[in-house]
């Protein structure tokens, strides 16, 4: 056990080589952790996924530094890696869960004219819009459009004319 102490270190009084060893044993605790997860985690880059993402990396950070305890904040980590991935497959097979978890997507345009309402609930402004067929299908106006929406992730989406 005395090796252990030597090479991790206690406490918050780490040297270099013991902040180090600590942040190759986060790393792989990490990896392992996103994995349990799933891949969508990373893929979607919704709000949804981008919280387990931020408090992995918050929560983890504290095992480097020695501010936390290293076995208690592992399990607190894959208990947040656990109640995600719970909540993703609730969400998969329900709806009513997707949309509470996940949210909606909304109409910002269509018929020829602007949704208003739903632009301002996004928080999309006419530029931010203008943006988004920019970068979707290489347009400056509507005239290639049927419909454009913000999607659950917050990626704004174009559906061309037929």
């Amino acid at each position: 056990m005395e090796w252990i102490k030597l090479i991790f270190g206690e406490g918050k009084d780490l040297d270099t080589l013991q902040m180090s060893c600590r942040a190759v044993v986060a790393f792989l605790v990490t990896l392992a952790l996103i994995r349990i997860a799933g891949i969508r985690t990373f893929g979607k880059k919704s709000a949804f996924d981008n919280v387990i993402i931020i408090m992995l990396g918050s929560i983890l950070s504290r095992v480097v530094v020695g501010a936390s305890p290293f076995l208690p904040t592992t399990v607190a980590c894959l208990a947040f890696v656990l109640v995600h991935w719970l909540l993703a497959r609730i969400s998969w097979g329900n709806d009513l869960v997707g949309r509470w978890i996940k949210g909606e997507r909304s109409c910002l345009y269509s018929d020829g004219s602007l949704n208003r309402e739903n632009m301002k609930k996004a928080r999309i402004s006419d530029k931010d819009l203008m943006e988004g067929l920019r970068l979707k299908i290489n347009a400056e106006t509507f005239d290639q459009v049927e419909k454009v929406f913000i999607e659950r992730n917050g990626e704004i989406s174009v559906v061309k004319k037929k």
